[in-house]
This record gives structure tokens, C-alpha cells and sequence, in this order.
């Protein structure tokens, strides 16, 4: 059972990247073909091709390896009638892209090419692929805050302190001497429902923790449900020094990643663990947290793929903030799915790795450097400037920016992409990041 559960979790992640891939390359395809350009091909996936099927000009498929897709668009760059002849060390991968460029544009369609299309549609294009991952890394994280929810304390009480222990305590009794914790002492029973705390409504556990913890010493009126109806009670939180956790039972960390310890009020009773559903606006709020957080992490890029090599070679333990490859992703899927814990709990964090999967695709995509999107973006910003430039000064119209010449540089990004995705996937398959303790 556990070995069909991990394969499911795999299985799962897989489903998820392909919708990903193929929600990006539509991204691309509608406002191209909005815009008028010939598109010839549509394929998820690279290596050879497993299934495909010709509607209209466009050829839609499968290929082999489902690690990308791509849309074949007509003239991408200039045709090489007007370009001359390319010079230098790498003339011949210059000749080479230009004559696959030229191969794209059809008889009779040489006015639908991308190349011809003014600057903000042809970065409307581009940018359609990583805003469709943007898109549903929101509607994933909506689904999941708001639909499934956030697990955190409820207003169920699960256990109540017979009395006040020292912070860091690991005593399971309590001594003779030891003080009645006030929730024991005000008859506070588990299975009681918080309704109010000091006449304010309380919807989850958070809030009345941080009603109880801002009054020591303070009586403050108790409402509770109990067997069908409210009764009111009074709890006077004492002062002690308690270790500080977040509404989901995180524990607060200070600069130095030491929790913090503060004297706070206390009653001593804890609450059963729920999901609690947040505000439509939390789930576009965690896909903004997590691009900040992805960004941060491509800006340290070099750094963190040298930490995983050295990791990698010593058997030292990976960072888990640090980047995966799609092995270890649904690796990682397999372990969740596996899990000895509740199906809801289980979905739920598949949930938020397709989200953040999605959020790596969007700020990836966006890195200005060619073949990624971003630098497809770069090149149509600089044609339009250097147009812009000419029309200020009254000079007749540049030719179109021909990026061809910018292959070597292509193909040193695209020698660097491969080169980190092998030491990710060797990393992955034999130093995996431990997320789970196992």
C-alpha cells in the first residue's frame, strides 16, 4: 500500500507539471495566434514524438520527455535575406539558427511572422507563458488557503494543564508544588468550545492566545459551548514564561534561529488542530511570498549549486530551501503522499509544492537571458527603444534587432541550464533533501 501511495504521489506531481507546461505554452499560443502569427507546432515535451494531430496550420503533440514544451512560432527572428553573412568563431551556429529560422516562415505568410509584430504584442506573447504559471500558482494557493485551509489551532479545546510548568519543562506530572494552571482552575473541560474571550468573539485558537497572552493577571469573562449551550466562565491568565509558537503550532524563531521565550499570560489549555479556511485574499498573498522567495533564492543561485555539489560529494545534508530538479520534486511528492498522516493533510501539502513549482516556473522564465522567455522580453524591449530612438531624432526606422547574433551567448546559457540540471538530478538521486525526517 505505502509503495502505491508514493508512486500515486509521483504520478500526481507529474499530472501537475504537465498541466504546468501545457498552461504555459498556451500562454504563448492564444495571443500569438490573437496577434495573427503562424504557429506551427505545439508540443509538450522534447526527444521523439509520441503522439500529435494536425488542426488548421498547428501540429499539437507529445513528445518523450516531459521536461518542457515549446511552440514552434513563424519568424521568431529576422529572415536572413537582409542579414549578411555571419562572421566570427561561432558563424556557424549563426547560420545554422538563421537558416532554421527561415524554415518557419511559409510561402505566402512572410507578413505573419513574430518578428514583424510591434514591441508590446510580441512581450505580450512572452509573457503570456510565465503569467498563465503565475495564474495558477494563485488559484492553487487560493484552493488551498481558502477552500482546504490553513491548519492551526480551532476553538476546540483538545487538553487542559492541571498546572503551570516551567518553560522547556519536560516533567509529565505535576509536583506538589506546583501552581493550578488557571483554565483547570476555572473548570475549563476538553471538548469545550470557545465562543468570547473578554466580551470579543473568538474564531480560532490564535486569537484567544493572543487575548490570554496580552493579560496576565487580568479576570477575564469565558464563554464557552458545552453539551449544546454557552456557559461563562472566569479565567485569570497568570504570568510565565512560555515559548512563543505561530497560529499554525510553528515554533517563533528570533535573528539567531532560537525560539523565543517570552513572559506572557497562561492558562494552560491547548487546542484541537483543524483547518481553518482563510480570506480570499491570503491565497494571491502566499503566491507574492513565494516569488519574493524564489527570486531570493535565483539571485544566490551559484552559491546554493555549489553548496548541493560540495553537499554532493562530502554526504552532507542538503539545504532544504535550496533548488530541486523533477526527480527530486516527485521524490519528495512520493515521501508526502506515503506519509503516515491524514489524506486532507497529504493533498494539502502536494497542493502547495504544484503552487510553488508553478511560482519557480513564472520567476525562472522571467530571468533576461536567452532561451528563456525573459530574454526574448529583452530583445523586443530593445527593438522598441531602438526604434523609439530613431523616431525621436527623425532617422528612418532600424531594421528589426536580429538576435540570431546572440546565439553564442544562447548556447552558453543553454550548456548552463543542462550542466545545473545534471547536478540537481545526480543530487537528487543520490543525496535527496530530507523535508520529513525520514
Amino acid at each position: 500500500m505505502e509503495t502505491l501511495l508514493y508512486v500515486g504521489g509521483i504520478l500526481f506531481m507529474l499530472i501537475g507539471l504537465g498541466l504546468s507546461i501545457g498552461l504555459h505554452e498556451i500562454g504563448h499560443l492564444l495571443p500569438a495566434k490573437l496577434f495573427g502569427v503562424r504557429v506551427g507546432q505545439y508540443m509538450i515535451g522534447f526527444g521523439p514524438r509520441i503522439w500529435s494531430k494536425r488542426i488548421g496550420e498547428t501540429e499539437y503533440g507529445f513528445k518523450l520527455l516531459p521536461l518542457g514544451g515549446f511552440i514552434s512560432m513563424s519568424g521568431m527572428y529576422p529572415d536572413s535575406k537582409g542579414s549578411g553573412p555571419a562572421k566570427g568563431v561561432f558563424r556557424t551556429l549563426i547560420q545554422d539558427a538563421r537558416s532554421a529560422n527561415d524554415e518557419t516562415i511559409a510561402e505566402g505568410a512572410e507578413e505573419r511572422v513574430f518578428f514583424r509584430l510591434p514591441v508590446w504584442k510580441r512581450v505580450i506573447v512572452m509573457l503570456g507563458g510565465p503569467l498563465m504559471n503565475l495564474i495558477l500558482a494563485v488559484v492553487i494557493f487560493t484552493v488551498l488557503v481558502s477552500g482546504i485551509g490553513v491548519q492551526q489551532g480551532t476553538t476546540t479545546i483538545a487538553s487542559v494543564s492541571q498546572c503551570v510548568l516551567p518553560a522547556g519543562s519536560t516533567a509529565t506530572e505535576c509536583g506538589a508544588d506546583d501552581p493550578e494552571a488557571p483554565a483547570a482552575e476555572a473548570g475549563i473541560k476538553p471538548g469545550d468550545v470557545l465562543v468570547s474571550l473578554d466580551g470579543q468573539p473568538v474564531s480560532d485558537f490564535a486569537e484567544a492566545t493572543s487575548i490570554v497572552q496580552a493579560s496576565p493577571g487580568k479576570t477575564l469573562d469565558l464563554v464557552v459551548l458545552r453539551d449544546g449551550a454557552e456557559k461563562t466562565l472566569e479565567i485569570t491568565p497568570v504570568a510565565a514564561e512560555r515559548k512563543l509558537t505561530d497560529a499554525s503550532g510553528r515554533p517563533v524563531l528570533d535573528a539567531k534561529g532560537e525560539q523565543v521565550v517570552k513572559t506572557v499570560g497562561y492558562v494552560g489549555m491547548g487546542a484541537q488542530m483543524g483547518f481553518v479556511q482563510q480570506p480570499l485574499t491570503a491565497g494571491p498573498e502566499m503566491a507574492a511570498d513565494s516569488v519574493v522567495r524564489v527570486a531570493s533564492l535565483i539571485v544566490t543561485l551559484p552559491v546554493k549549486l555549489w553548496d548541493i555539489g560540495a553537499s554532493l560529494v562530502t554526504g552532507g545534508e542538503r539545504d532544504p530551501n535550496g533548488p530541486l530538479s523533477v526527480v527530486g520534486v516527485g521524490r519528495l511528492a512520493g515521501e508526502v503522499a506515503a506519509t503516515d498522516a491524514p489524506i486532507l493533510n497529504r493533498f494539502s501539502v502536494l497542493l502547495g509544492l504544484l503552487g510553488s513549482l508553478n511560482v519557480a516556473l513564472f520567476v525562472f522564465n522571467l530571468i533576461p537571458l536567452l532561451p528563456l522567455d525573459g530574454g526574448h522580453i529583452v530583445v523586443a524591449l530593445w527593438d522598441g527603444i531602438k526604434r523609439a530612438w530613431a523616431k525621436l531624432f527623425r532617422r528612418p526606422p532600424p531594421a528589426p534587432v536580429d538576435a540570431t547574433k546572440l546565439v553564442p551567448l544562447t548556447v552558453v546559457v543553454a550548456t548552463l541550464l543542462i550542466a545545473m540540471g545534471a547536478l540537481l538530478l545526480v543530487a537528487d538521486l543520490f543525496n535527496p533533501v530530507n523535508l520529513l525526517g525520514g
